[in-house]
């Protein structure tokens, strides 16, 4: 009923480490869906080779790319109420763009367009969970909530 002035109540963060396990897995799985999508043209061209059949995979890369949607803004959504820092957006935003124009509209043929739209997506989507990571890190470090 009487709150103590001296005594502010606490706020609730989200735990620093989970924050931070979040974008590190952000940063992996999106360093991978680009490397993945700068291969996969040549993994196709190369696979009947060894008799190989890999068509039929569409729906793995919308899949990953609503995956990637929801763990970038839920962990730069959670990074920015510790650090107030719009860096990481400025490169989460374009990289969503990107990945969601390459997944989701007729550039989704797996054709070499197909690929740099992919691969230049998911790396700004792995530049922006490194650098919210970093933003996180020294806002943690001055003690900032």
């Amino acid at each position: 009923m009487f709150q103590n002035k001296s005594n502010p109540p606490k706020v609730m963060h989200t735990p620093s480490l989970a924050l931070r396990k979040a974008d590190r897995v952000g940063f992996a799985a999106s360093f991978l869906c680009a490397i993945h999508c700068a291969l996969w043209p040549w993994l196709l061209a190369l696979a009947p080779a060894f008799g190989l059949e890999l068509g039929g995979w569409i729906d793995l890369d919308q899949a990953f790319v609503v995956f990637a949607t929801l763990l970038g803004v839920s962990t730069l959504a959670l990074g920015w109420r510790r650090h107030r820092g719009f860096h990481a957006w400025m490169l989460l935003i374009p990289g969503l763009a990107l990945v969601w124009a390459g997944a989701f509209s007729p550039l989704h043929n797996h054709s070499i367009t197909h690929a740099l739209v992919m691969t230049v997506g998911g790396l700004l989507l792995a530049a922006a969970h490194m650098v919210n990571l970093r933003l996180t890190h020294a806002a943690t470090a001055v003690g900032s909530p």
